[in-house]
């Protein structure tokens, strides 16, 4: 039978759905519990309340502290490691789970994708609460079925204890293991994600207008033909907001594509703001402002690897992490500097705006909303009030001090909430 070869000296082929780890380094959070985020717990819960004998588990958790779990690799609906025993010779074990069917994908995708703070978390190896809804994402009880060579029949021995117990370190410091255990890799994902995220900006990107009419230099300069020429046309209207540049294809012999881009975006937006305002925005802002500014001025929210690594490199520069920085954008797409101000900044109002918003919500039949400075605050919504007298909205999961800006700044407090709730 004849088989396609790799050519001699070509790179390895990498297979986005299997990754090998090797041996983590035990570490139980400081709450005593052994793992630190909340996937990782419920990944520790499934083995647990499944477990037939907790003795096996304190004794898998004993082995998992002492180092007796060798390299795991993790592939589709199953995570494999040699564990060492009381026997000279390790432990093949394996975890086995359901891998996640097309419907619970799509389900997962378009949660994340509908709002810019889930993409942001998850580019942070975060995973939003909300996620959690995602039916099979999350083990249950007895969706862990582990397999070991050990002659020990528990459900489970020891052996698959240490092993699950270590896979929930793994889980904490990259929840893409976890998208990995349910049935898609990383870079699959991040590429789904990135074209749902394109999809979705493009369809809320406004019509381009039709192209202007134009006269050719060398005519408009002939003196033979100046006189004859028609009177110019009137200035053309400002347009409501600086254009897009040219998409930059890259060249291995060109300037970096990213570089050109922001470039030529703050040419258009400053020559934008002299043409209304006659100002420089940039003069006056500080380095974190002028950040976020050049962020925000890029499209999309860091799916693709020059966003991302625009993100990075902005925040790392300034010391912040890159959700700081998404957070950041989001505020300033929603307002400018004074939705970056809203942001950052609690205030006292004065009497009058902020004290009437409380009752003129609960006579439009909305829940009660928690006072503090210039904020209003209820399960998942909020309301800030700007210097500017604009209400400003948020979001969050509920229960959760998360709060990330969304909608329309507006006078009226009930109108801007309304439009978070889509009403």
């Amino acid at each position: 039978m004849n088989r396609t070869r790799p050519a001699r000296g070509a790179a390895p082929r990498h297979d986005d759905r299997r990754r090998s780890f090797p041996q983590v380094a035990p570490r139980e959070a400081p709450d005593g519990r052994f793992a630190a985020t909340w996937w990782g717990n419920a990944w520790v819960e499934a083995l647990e309340d499944a477990a037939l004998d907790p003795a096996r588990l304190a004794r898998g958790k004993a082995y998992a502290r002492r180092g007796h779990v060798d390299a795991i690799t993790v592939t589709p609906g199953r995570v494999v490691a040699y564990v060492h025993g009381s026997r000279p010779r390790p432990y093949r074990t394996e975890i086995r789970m359901r891998t996640l069917g097309d419907d619970g994908w799509e389900e997962f995708l378009d949660r994340a994708t509908a709002r810019p703070d889930h993409i942001a978390a998850l580019l942070d190896k975060d995973v939003p609460h909300s996620l959690e809804a995602v039916a099979g994402l999350l083990p249950a009880p007895g969706d862990l079925v582990p397999d070991c060579s050990c002659p020990d029949d528990g459900y489970p021995c020891k052996h698959a204890a240490a092993l699950c117990y270590q896979a929930a370190r793994l889980l904490d410091e990259d929840p893409f293991v976890l998208f990995l255990m349910r049935g898609r890799g990383e870079q699959e994902l991040l590429a789904e994600l990135t074209r749902r995220n394109a999809a979705r900006t493009a369809a809320e990107t406004a019509a381009a207008p039709p192209p202007t009419p134009t006269v050719p230099a060398r005519t408009a300069l002939d003196a033979a033909t100046v006189a004859g020429l028609p009177p110019l046309p009137a200035p053309l209207p400002l347009p409501d907001r600086p254009g897009r540049p040219a998409v930059f294809p890259p060249d291995p012999a060109a300037p970096d594509p990213l570089a050109l881009d922001l470039l030529a975006t703050e040419a258009a937006a400053r020559a934008h703001a002299f043409l209304i305002t006659g100002l420089d925005p940039v003069a006056a802002l500080t380095p974190w402002q002028d950040a976020v500014r050049l962020a925000a001025a890029h499209p999309g929210s860091g799916l693709t690897a020059s966003t991302r690594a625009l993100y990075r490199d902005l925040a790392h520069a300034l010391d912040r992490t890159p959700t700081d920085l998404a957070r950041a954008v989001a505020a300033w797409r929603q307002g400018g500097a004074e939705g970056l101000a809203v942001l950052e900044e609690a205030w006292d109002p004065p009497a009058g705006p902020f004290d009437r918003a409380r009752p003129a919500l609960l006579a439009a039949g909305l829940p009660a909303f928690r006072p503090w400075r210039n904020r209003l605050s209820g399960r998942s919504l909020q309301l800030r009030l700007g210097r500017d007298g604009l209400w400003y909205g948020y979001e969050s999961d509920a229960d959760r001090e998360d709060w990330w800006p969304r909608g329309h700044p507006g006078p009226d407090p009930v109108d801007t909430l309304d439009g978070l709730l889509g009403r």
